[in-house]
């Protein structure tokens, strides 16, 4: 930043010099300028008058310029981004320490803005900081002490021209601030709405909802489109407030060193080229105060998310690497915001049974397969895992013990291959055994590349049954003693969930399965059948026992169609 300081001052006093070495034809007196450039002459390059002195140094100072501004510009924008990249990093890191609770707050969209669009603006606000921000200093520090060797007297008057700079710079700098925050939020409000749109096109398709849609978009743009042009307007007056103020400053230094203080043409040029330089990065500091805002903005954005707390291992907790015996729920209960959904549960399950989970929508079965790989916190009671608290276990040891499959199958952009493997380092024989495991290989073998078929995103390319059996066959990969499952059917046609029947039971016995369900034939052949109701359990057993005991579940039983005798 010094040199890059210093060459500009340099190119000022050399420009200064070649007015000065019109002395030599008697168009200027030269002055302290122009006795500079007859001293390198005479004591460095050798009795050279001071137009020979410009000769020679020309191409040193066009070199030496040329040189800092590459070097000093590129170093600034690869620290910058670097520091995007470190905040990408660790935002990412974080979020997935994040408990499940957050990501029900936050919408996807604004946390996806966070990590693309604000870490680059605060990439490019730190290259607007450091090029004509932190420069400010050293050029100060250059130029007053050129100036003072100049003109002292000339230089006093400088002082009164900085208030007039800051005044404004200061005020309009708040505005920009306050603007941009709302402009940013705006921007993310209009990201969310663009992207529920683009996941939900096939709704507003299908209920003609494409001219609603288009009201909802343009209502929100133009709201942002206001935001906007507030930002511009406090954005764009600095730069003629800051013109005006420096433009009077020079005018009256010059008036000063002319009449009052008789400085000579060749030392008052040096002068305003040097204070010209002073106030430059001012000047530009109000172009780019809008951007540097912007990334302040920014950061702030990031900041509130990697300041909430993740969720973190105790201290006492231990690695537990497998399950041997049993899983107990103690007295668990549960509530979200203020409403219980799990209340009082205690049940347990042994190493190699099947347990279905049944029961009315909101009676609490999926919160009981989140609790288990602790996706969220604060329960009351206790889940055991051969008799150790989950809360002891590091969550990295519990959730390698389980593997899951939801109602809803997540594929990644990715081949096949990848898919089912993820993240494991696994052969081909073992991806393919579990594509077997899973009745996935079927339609597989059929596709032209076969395991290496690249996905579309969500794997839209595939069919519904399709993508839960390559879900099945990625849980049977990971090699997990437990298996939980969340209505993993009930999207499913027939034939489909009869596949997907199928693979859950030849795994009976082999894994501790978990298993959620409102189609009951999926679970027909479980150990036990636990019953909820309203966040509680009711009854527990075989499904003979139940359908004795149990209205709830008998009456379940009879509007899903089954009878014994196809038992």
């Amino acid at each position: 930043m010094l040199l890059m300081s210093v060459a500009e001052q340099i190119e000022v006093l050399w420009v200064a010099m070649l007015t000065a070495a019109g002395q030599d034809f008697g168009l200027l007196k030269g002055g302290m300028v122009g006795g500079l450039a007859n001293w390198i002459g005479t004591h460095i390059l050798g009795g050279s008058n001071a137009l020979k002195t410009l000769l020679w140094i020309s191409l040193p100072v066009a070199i030496f310029k040329a040189t800092t501004l590459f070097w000093g510009r590129f170093l600034v924008q690869r620290f910058s981004i670097q520091i995007s990249r470190e905040l990408r990093d660790n935002y990412f890191s974080h979020l997935q320490l994040l408990p499940m609770k957050f990501f029900q707050d936050h919408h996807i969209g604004s946390l996806s803005q966070k990590v693309t669009g604000d870490s680059q603006q605060i990439a490019t606000s730190i290259n607007s900081f450091f090029r004509n921000v932190l420069i400010v200093p050293f050029k100060l520090i250059t130029s007053v002490s050129f100036c003072l060797y100049l003109s002292w007297k000339l230089s006093i008057v400088i002082l009164i021209g900085f208030p007039l700079l800051v005044i404004p710079l200061v005020i309009l700098t708040k505005k920009v601030r306050s603007s941009t925050k709302q402009l940013m939020k705006k921007q993310e409000s209009f990201s969310s709405i663009l992207l529920d749109f683009l996941s939900g096109i096939q709704t507003v398709k299908m209920f003609s909802m494409e001219s609603f849609s288009l009201d909802k978009y343009k209502e929100e743009n133009a709201r942002m489109a206001f935001y906007e042009q507030k930002a511009a307007k406090y954005d764009l007056m600095t730069r003629p407030i800051l013109h005006s103020v420096t433009s009077l400053c020079l005018a009256g230094i010059i008036l000063t060193g002319l009449y009052i203080f008789q400085l000579s043409i060749p030392d008052l040029i040096a002068f305003c080229g040097i204070l010209h330089l002073t106030y430059d990065p001012i000047k530009k500091f109000a172009d780019e105060n809008a951007s540097i805002q912007r990334g302040i903005a920014a950061l702030e954005r990031m900041q509130s998310v990697l300041d909430v707390d993740p969720q973190r291992d105790l201290e006492k907790s231990i690695s537990l690497k497998s399950f041997e015996d049993s899983i107990v729920f103690k007295n668990v209960s549960f509530k979200y915001e203020d409403t219980h959904v799990l209340k009082d549960v205690s049940f347990s399950i042994r190493r190699g049974e099947t347990v279905a989970i049944v029961g009315a929508t909101g009676s609490g079965k999926s919160t009981i397969l989140n609790l288990l790989p602790r996706l969220y916190d604060g329960m009351e009671g206790d889940i055991l895992i051969d008799g150790t608290s989950i809360r002891n276990i590091r969550h990295s040891c519990l959730r390698g013990l389980i593997s899951y499959v939801s109602q809803k199958p997540f594929l990644f952009f990715d081949t096949i291959k990848k898919n089912i493997s993820y993240g494991q380092h696994l052969g081909d024989s073992a991806v393919e055994e579990a594509a077997k495991q899973a009745y996935a290989d079927e339609f597989i073998l059929k596709l032209e590349k076969k395991y290496e078929t690249h996905l579309s995103e969500s794997g839209k390319n595939l069919s519904g049954g399709q993508q839960q059996r390559l879900a099945l066959a990625r849980a049977f990969a990971k090699r997990s003693p437990i298996l939980l499952l969340d209505e993993a059917t009930s999207q499913l046609d027939a034939q489909s969930e009869e596949k997907v029947k199928k693979a859950i039971e030849e795994m009976h016995g082999k894994l501790t399965q978990i298993i959620v369900a409102h189609r009951l034939k999926t679970v027909e052949k479980a150990d036990r059948i636990i019953v909820m109701k309203d966040g509680k359990k009711i009854s527990e057993g075989t499904k003979e026992d139940l359908y004795a005991t149990c209205s709830e579940f008998k009456t379940m039983w009879d509007l899903n169609d089954l009878s014994f005798k196809e038992l």
